[in-house]
């Protein structure tokens, strides 16, 4: 598992004048009333208060059950993975020589045909072997099928499933999450503790890190992913994180480390994989949409610090160094977006916290034309871009 860095009602009372004789007999009428009504509202309130603690018993008994429930559904989507790997090691004299290294993570079944989806991190290049634990204990050899160029998925294949029926995942949509929302993340704790669960909220979503493997290396900017507390732990990579429906919303793919926030863990939105999961299905490969962009997605901060006119969407920021925003020879720059501009909306989907613009491009198709709503000197345009397959990196 990576370790992350983040780049990170005033009252008024008005005073009335009150016959003091009118409030000393009222008092004196109410004494008897009150002291019968005190002790039948003790009796309702300790009522009311036994009845309130079994609807609190009740309500956890209930999100308890609800939670062991979705655990023992998803779990039998959920696989252990199991890595060797060649790599590089420096000795005592300084000399690189080749070791062989075993690494593990988790999956999860995207197709009864035995398609895995997981982290790219978990079966990096030089990956040689590959071996499957389904939720029944039954171990199965696999191979490594595609890499996402630009983010960490992965997809693996069962070699032969031995007559297996495998179950597959219910996916969700990530553009109806909230933050508080309770959700569960199940994974290969350790490498070692196969479909271990936590249940925790989601804290925030549309979060930005850098991340690398232990040894500081390897380092990759991950976007748009959604913030969770319950607890990821190294091996649980790749692993999905489950609303309480039982649909996945996200793949677990980082956490902070021990030098960092505690309890910070990050997944990669499932409304951002579901056209790889459908390439792959369809071509065996992964065919992802390029625009050609460098942006800056715009919150209230951004904003007022640089005074633009919106509080969301994507910023083309000026070039430095002679690096302009817009690839050359890219969609974006065939359809003519030029520094400055801000992308508002892709068709008509606003682009915002929720909706990042990789995370809508992530919906379509390689060749198809999208219509960007797009500020411009302060005036609203609309382009058409057609959209590329992503060129290798």
């Amino acid at each position: 598992m990576p370790k992350t860095t983040t780049t990170p009602k005033t009252s008024t009372k008005t005073k009335t004048r009150k016959n003091p004789v009118f409030l000393m007999l009222a008092s004196s009428l109410a004494a008897g009333f009150i002291g019968g009504w005190a002790s039948d509202r003790a009796r309702s309130d300790t009522s009311v208060s036994n009845a309130s603690d079994a609807v609190k018993q009740q309500i956890v008994s209930s999100e308890a059950d609800v939670i062991a429930n979705v655990a023992k559904e998803v779990g039998q989507s959920v696989v252990s993975i199991n890595v060797t790997s060649q790599g590089i090691t420096q000795d005592f004299f300084g000399m690189q020589r080749s070791i062989q290294q075993a690494s593990a993570g988790t999956g999860i079944i995207v197709s009864e045909s035995g398609y895995i989806l997981t982290n790219k991190h978990v079966v990096p290049v030089g990956t040689n072997s590959l071996k499957i634990t389904l939720f029944d204990g039954t171990v199965l050899d696999a191979e490594v099928v595609a890499r996402d160029p630009r983010n960490d998925i992965a997809f693996i294949k069962i070699i032969d499933k031995k007559d297996k029926t495998l179950i597959v995942a219910r996916l969700g949509d990530t553009s109806k999450i909230r933050v508080g929302e309770k959700v569960i993340a199940i994974g290969n704790a350790l490498g070692q503790f196969q479909n271990t669960v936590t249940s925790g909220i989601i804290s925030g979503f549309g979060r930005d890190i850098t991340a690398g493997d232990s040894s500081g290396g390897g380092a990759e900017d991950l976007t748009n992913l959604i913030q969770t507390d319950a607890a990821i732990n190294s091996g649980n990579s790749g692993g999905p994180l489950v609303n309480l429906s039982g649909e996945v919303i996200g793949i677990n793919t980082a956490i902070t480390g021990s030098d960092s926030g505690q309890s910070l863990g990050f997944s990669i939105p499932i409304n951002d994989i579901k056209n790889q999961i459908t390439s792959v299905l369809e071509k065996g490969k992964i065919e992802r949409p390029y625009l050609g962009v460098q942006y800056r997605a715009i919150d209230d901060r951004f904003a007022f610090i640089y005074n633009l006119p919106v509080k969301r969407g994507a910023y083309l920021p000026p070039s430095e160094d002679g690096t302009s925003p817009v690839v050359s020879g890219s969609p974006a720059a065939k359809a003519g977006l030029r520094e400055k501009d801000i992308i508002t909306k892709i068709d008509d989907t606003p682009v915002d916290e929720k909706n990042d613009l990789v995370t809508i491009l992530g919906t379509k198709k390689v060749g198809e034309v999208v219509t960007l709503t797009v500020l411009r000197e302060g005036k609203e345009i609309t382009i058409d871009a057609k959209l590329e397959l992503t060129p290798e990196v």
